[in-house]
């Protein structure tokens, strides 16, 4: 009788022989594949939407056709439901937009019938415009209000040197008094000056603007600064200090700070002759809480 076992079979020919080892390195088991070499060996499919999405935007939930969401290629939204990504789903089914949804139903009725927010909601939305990239209802909300008179404000603070940096001056000084003061509010003093050279009662009245010429002799008599903790000017626009004063309170409210100002009279440095500064001095007061 013969019996088969599970050996291999061993030739006679010394030349067909396997080593031990060779016959060990036959029967090892597969190696683990990589998370590469899986994604090689098993690529993605593309993911497939139903035509009616079921949307799950930061906890608020959404429904809309697959074809609202793809209407500008160009958008975030058309790239996220295009198949090329995955988005996950949550518990119920809905696809997981991790966004604050508050205004994303203006951003789908913009996408769906070109409607556009109110107004109280324009800079929010477009904020989430900018976000998902929807460049259509970008150029539509930037033409009109408040987008459209933000266009023409910082247009004339674009002629404001060191606009910003005065901005952050007034409140790290604000800030610091009030610390050392234990106190709600504090005081600082601001010059806002619209002409470089000096206004008095000497020069001709009909000048509107006082850029007449001078030797750069006698208009370095005319440099000073003026004791003020910050100074803003001068520029060259048909807005006056008013509008100025208007921008830098607006700004200042806009980062939560409470600012009330008064004018307080104006410089009276004595410059040369008949001149003297007669820039106007304001008094900012800021209240932290």
């Amino acid at each position: 009788m013969v019996v088969v076992t599970g050996q291999n079979k061993v030739s006679g020919n010394p030349d067909d022989a396997m080593s031990s080892s060779d016959a060990e390195d036959d029967f090892q088991e597969p190696a683990t594949p990589t998370a590469t070499q899986a994604g090689q060996a098993l690529p993605l499919l593309p993911q497939q939407f139903p035509e009616v999405v079921p949307l799950n935007v930061g906890g608020m939930h959404f429904t809309t056709r697959l074809s609202t969401l793809r209407r500008y290629e160009d958008t975030m939204l058309a790239a996220m439901f295009s198949g090329r990504h995955y988005i996950p789903t949550d518990a119920e089914g809905r696809y997981f937009i991790d966004r604050d949804g508050t205004y994303f139903g203006d951003i789908l009725n913009f996408l769906r019938s070109g409607d556009l927010p109110p107004r109280e909601r324009v800079r929010s939305v477009y904020k989430e415009a900018q976000y998902y990239s929807i460049g259509p209802l970008l150029d539509n909300l930037e033409d009109i209000q408040p987008l459209k008179g933000e266009k023409v404000r910082q247009a004339f603070l674009g002629l404001m040197p060191y606009y910003k940096d005065h901005l952050e001056r007034i409140i790290e000084i604000a800030k610091l008094r009030a610390m050392q003061r234990k106190a709600r509010f504090a005081k600082l003093k601001v010059c806002v000056f619209k002409e470089e050279m000096p206004i008095t009662p000497y020069e001709c009245p009909h000048f509107n603007s006082l850029r007449f010429e001078r030797s750069e002799s006698e208009t370095k008599l005319f440099e000073h600064h003026c004791e003020v903790d910050v100074s803003f000017g001068p520029w060259e626009a048909v807005a006056d200090v008013y509008d100025l004063l208007h921008c830098i309170v607006t700004d200042l409210s806009d980062r939560g700070i409470t600012v009330d100002h008064q004018c307080i009279g104006v410089c009276d440095k004595h410059l040369i002759n008949h001149y003297y500064c007669k820039r106007p001095i304001y008094e900012f007061k800021i209240t932290w809480w």
